[in-house]
C-alpha cells in the first residue's frame, strides 16, 4: 500500500523518503533471498505469512522476539510488566527498543536490563530496527498521532502488532493504518483494552441476549481535577535539546513547524499532535458503544469546549461535551444518544458509563444491572402498557471467557489484552481489538474533534470514508 498520505510540508517529505528508503531495502533483502531459493513468500500485499510465522501455526515453541517502539511512560507503567506476566508462559521476550530520543534509548535499556535480565538492544529508529529484521513483532507506544503510520511501517516489515490508541487522529492516516494492516496480513491488537475486560464481556453478552432491551441513552464522563495532566516537570523540558532527538522524524507527515521541547513532551495538549481528551480518554469509552451495539460509528456529533481554566499555552481544551446520534444510517427514526463529557477543572463524578433502556440500566462504574428508571407501574397502567423494570444482578453472575489463560495483576485488563495479543500471534487468530475497532473509535474521535474546531456539526461520508463538518470534508 501507499506508505503515507501526500503533504507538502517538509516533515512530510522526510517521512516519505524514510519509507521509501524503507521499502527499498526490504525489496532488495526479498529479492536476494528469492535468489538463492531461501524466500518462500509473496507479495508484500498478499496474506501471505514468513516460514517462521507458518511454523508457529502448526504449534511451534519458537520464541517470539519482540521490539517495544517507543519507551514511553505508558511502556514503561503498563505495557512492559503486562508484557512481562506472560513472557515465560508464552516463550516470548523483549529483545530491543526503537526511540529517536537518546535519553529514552538509553532509559529504555537499563530498565529493561533490570527487568528482563537479557541483553536490549538499542535502535535509533524504526528502520533501523527492521532492518535488522530480528523481531517478529512490536508493541507501538509513541505519540497519539504516529500510531498508524508506525503501524503502516510494520506492516510494511511484516511484524504483528500491539498499538496503543488512539489509532488515529486523522481519516488519512486511519485508512492508511488500516489496510497495510490487512493488506500485510498482521496479527494487531489496539490498546483498548476494556475488551479485554471480563466485566466488558459480560455486558456484551447480555446486551446482545436482547434482555436489556434497546439502548436508548448512554452517558459517559471522565473527570479529574489535575493542572499537571499531560504536563511533565518544567526542569524536564528545559533538559531537552533538539540534538538529542530527530525532530524531523518525529513530525512524520504533521506540518513543519520549529523544535519546541513542550511539543514533543507534552504533545497531548496540543492539535494536531494530539486531540487531547477525545483521543486519550474518549477513545477508551466510545469503543464500548460500537462493541455493544455492532454500529461502526456515530450517525453525527455535535461538540465544544473550551480551555477555561488552565492556560498555559495548551492548544487542546482543558473541558469538552459532545452529544452523539447513533443508529442504523438507513432508518434515521431508531437509534440513540450518547452523551460525553470529560474535564481537567473539577473531578466530581469521576469516569462513569451508564447504558438506559427502557427497563433500566447498565452501569460499567458498579458492574450492575438495576431497574433503576425503567417504566413502573404507576405510569406504565396509565398507558394501558405493561411495567418494564430489569432484574437486579452484577455482570460478575454471567459466565463468561476473556482470554484461554488465567491471569491475576493489578491491571487485570490490560495484562489479559496483551495475553490475548500473544496467544493470537501464536494462532493467528483476530484479537479482541483488531485494526477495524481502533478505526472505529477513530472515527467517532475525528468527528468529535471536527465538531469542536469548527463549530458545526459533524456526519461521515460512508463512500469516501471522510469526515465531514458542515458538509465539507474535515481537515486540521
Amino acid at each position: 500500500p501507499r506508505s503515507t498520505p501526500l503533504y507538502s510540508s517538509a516533515a512530510s517529505d522526510v517521512y516519505k523518503r524514510q519509507i521509501m528508503d524503507l521499502n527499498r531495502r526490504k525489496f532488495i533483502k526479498d529479492a536476494s533471498l528469492v535468489s538463492a531459493g531461501i524466500f518462500t513468500g509473496v507479495s508484500a500485499s498478499s496474506n501471505a505469512m514468513s516460514a517462521k510465522s507458518y511454523k508457529r501455526i502448526l504449534g511451534s515453541n519458537d520464541r517470539l522476539n519482540v521490539g517495544i517502539v517507543g519507551f514511553s511512560s505508558r511502556a514503561k507503567g503498563s505495557l512492559i510488566p503486562a508484557f512481562q506476566n506472560h513472557a515465560k508462559k508464552q516463550n516470548c521476550e523483549i529483545i530491543g527498543v526503537s526511540d529517536i530520543w537518546n535519553k529514552r534509548r538509553d532509559d529504555g535499556k537499563a530498565f529493561l536490563e533490570d527487568k528482563t535480565g537479557n541483553s536490549i538492544t538499542t535502535w535509533r529508529n524504526n528502520e533501523e530496527m527492521y532492518d535488522k529484521n530480528e523481531i517478529d513483532a512490536v508493541i507501538i507506544s509513541t505519540a497519539d498521532f504516529q500510531h498508524a503510520l508506525h503501524t503502516v511501517e510494520a506492516a510494511n516489515a511484516k511484524k504483528d502488532v500491539y498499538v496503543e490508541k488512539p489509532f488515529a487522529e486523522t481519516m488519512e492516516d486511519a485508512r492508511l493504518g488500516k489496510k497495510a494492516a490487512n493488506d500485510a496480513g498482521i496479527i494487531l491488537q489496539v490498546g483498548s483494552q476494556r475488551r479485554s475486560g471480563k466485566n466488558y464481556h459480560a455486558a456484551d453478552k447480555y446486551m446482545k441476549s436482547g434482555a436489556f432491551g434497546d439502548v436508548v441513552m448512554v452517558e459517559m464522563t471522565w473527570n479529574v481535577n489535575q493542572p499537571g495532566r499531560w504536563r511533565v516537570y518544567p526542569n524536564k523540558v528545559k533538559d531537552i535539546k533538539e540534538s538529542d532527538v530527530d525532530w524531523k522524524r518525529y513530525l512524520m507527515n504533521r506540518p513543519y513547524q520549529k523544535w519546541d521541547p513542550r511539543k514533543y513532551l507534552e504533545y497531548r495538549l496540543f492539535w494536531p499532535l494530539s486531540s487531547g481528551i477525545p483521543g486519550q480518554w474518549m477513545a477508551h469509552q466510545i469503543d464500548t458503544v460500537h462493541w455493544f451495539s455492532d454500529l461502526a460509528h456515530p450517525r453525527s456529533v455535535a461538540a465544544n469546549g473550551g480551555i477555561y481554566l488552565w492556560k498555559d499555552g495548551r492548544t487542546n481544551f482543558d473541558t469538552m461535551t459532545a452529544v452523539f446520534d447513533y443508529g442504523p444510517l438507513n432508518d434515521p427514526t431508531t437509534g440513540f444518544q450518547v452523551v460525553y463529557s470529560s474535564r481537567f477543572t473539577n473531578s466530581a463524578g469521576g469516569t462513569k458509563e451508564i447504558y438506559y433502556s427502557n427497563g433500566g440500566e447498565l452501569n460499567m462504574k458498579t458492574n450492575k444491572v438495576t431497574p433503576n428508571g425503567g417504566l413502573s407501574e404507576r405510569y406504565s397502567s396509565a398507558m394501558d402498557m405493561k411495567p418494564n423494570q430489569l432484574k437486579e444482578f452484577s455482570l460478575s453472575e454471567i459466565d463468561t471467557k476473556v482470554v484461554t489463560s488465567a491471569n491475576t495483576g493489578v491491571d487485570n485488563m490490560t495484562s489479559n489484552h496483551m495475553l490475548n495479543w500473544l496467544e493470537c500471534v501464536r494462532s493467528r487468530e483476530k484479537t479482541n481489538a483488531p485494526v477495524e475497532a481502533g478505526y472505529n473509535h477513530s472515527i467517532a474521535n475525528i468527528m468529535t474533534t471536527a465538531s469542536m474546531r469548527t463549530g458545526l456539526k459533524a456526519t461521515f461520508d460512508e463512500v469516501n470514508q471522510e469526515v465531514l463538518a458542515g458538509g465539507k470534508v474535515f481537515k486540521y
